[in-house]
């Protein structure tokens, strides 16, 4: 498969708008990491955006830094690290997950995923950190958005759009992003031995309290060397962290005595949550994303672990749950998406190339919301030219 890998923004204009010519769709790759998420691709050529890497600006003070979108995550961070300061909405790194380990994930990759960790639960997800891009369209334009400033009134919120297209809209050369200051010290109160209603209600608690819980997971027994964890993450200055997690060990007290890990293990545990890691060590299953309401969550696992084999674990409170299926003819996807009816979506995260192509990996849109996506779709690229088929079918 021949790789096209623009120099500037002007070859790449040149180049989408020859695919155009030629109708010839190209699949956009810039460290390759996410490859694997969406339905699999086999078009004419890949179009390689690796050039566009590299801080070009970074405001400390300002708390916003501006980088091409082929800039390595790592990169991002070491920089953001050096002056104290880190991405809130705390993405995962899923190559372990993928097996991929010799790619490089970075900061356009993950915007246009709109990835996000356990943080979110507080700072919400890439999207609401990602204030501005310059890119090429699919007709071949190139064209910016937003700007460097969180409320900008100048326009539609084009960065919102473009954050989870997966490269379906328009092929990013430069993004802008929010940053925060980084936690003095983070301490996670553990909780052992709850079941998945438990761990529900002890979550629901923590996070209703006033103590600015910013994480809060539940592990099985299963996925946890035989005894269930339930996670529940403080962050700030040390003094308000310590005083914090006494008040709510003594709040959460019903539910059991509660360990309390200091940052370096602590950090250890939520990077293990970011980055799916129970579910790495387990290459022969399927792996599925389901958002549910909270409140919902250990009743949709139940019901879907009485017809398939998996293993689970739940973030953001019980609102995301992580399954890994085995043995199923189509990845679980029938079961899954029957258990939630219509109150939360599941997105298939690793699975074959022939599962990804036979079922829907991401959740079905309703008949308005499927031709809204269908117009968006024509306005930014008519022609299907940029990563066709890597959402829905022909689009």
């Amino acid at each position: 498969m021949p790789h096209l890998r623009p120099a500037d923004e002007s070859e790449l204009v040149d180049i989408v708008a020859t695919a155009v010519a030629r109708e010839e769709p190209l699949e956009l790759v810039g460290g390759g990491s996410k490859r694997g998420i969406g339905r699999p691709l086999q078009l004419p050529h890949v179009l390689d955006l690796s050039a566009f890497a590299g801080i070009s600006l970074y405001e400390p003070e300002e708390l916003v830094l501006t980088a091409g979108a082929a800039t390595p995550l790592a990169a991002i961070e070491a920089a953001l690290a050096d002056a104290g300061q880190m991405l809130a909405f705390e993405p995962g790194d899923w190559r372990a997950l993928f097996g991929n380990g010799n790619t490089e994930p970075t900061i356009g990759g993950t915007l246009a995923c709109n990835l996000a960790g356990p943080r979110r639960i507080r700072h919400g997800a890439a999207r609401d950190h990602f204030l501005g891009f310059r890119g090429v369209s699919g007709r071949g334009e190139a064209f910016k958005a937003g700007g460097r400033v969180v409320k900008n009134v100048t326009g539609y919120d084009l960065p919102k759009l473009l954050a989870g297209s997966h490269g379906t809209l328009a092929a990013l050369t430069e993004v802008t992003i929010k940053v925060l200051p980084r936690p003095e010290a983070t301490r996670t109160l553990v909780l052992a031995g709850l079941d998945d209603d438990t761990a529900r209600r002890a979550m629901t608690a923590a996070l209703n309290s006033s103590h600015e819980v910013g994480g809060a997971a539940h592990l099985p027994a299963s996925v946890a060397n035989g005894v269930a964890r339930t996670l529940l993450r403080l962050e700030g200055p040390e003094p308000s962290v310590v005083s914090r997690a006494a008040a709510l060990a003594q709040e959460l007290a019903a539910f059991g005595a509660a360990d309390l890990l200091a940052d370096a293990p602590s950090l250890a545990e939520w990077r293990a949550v970011r980055d799916v890691a129970a579910f790495a060590e387990l290459p022969d299953r399927v792996v599925w994303r389901v958002s549910v309401p909270p409140s919902a969550g250990a009743a949709v696992a139940q019901r879907i672990g009485q017809t398939l084999d998996t293993r689970h674990f739940f973030d953001w409170g019980g609102g995301l749950l992580w399954l890994a299926v085995k043995g199923a003819e189509d990845g679980g996807a029938a079961t899954i998406r029957a258990a939630l009816g219509a109150h939360g979506h599941a997105t298939l995260i690793r699975g074959s190339d022939a599962l990804r192509t036979a079922v829907d990996v991401f959740q079905p849109l309703p008949p308005a919301l499927a031709a809204l996506s269908a117009r968006v779709k024509t306005g930014f690229d008519p022609y299907r030219i940029l990563n066709r088929g890597r959402m829905i079918r022909d689009l």
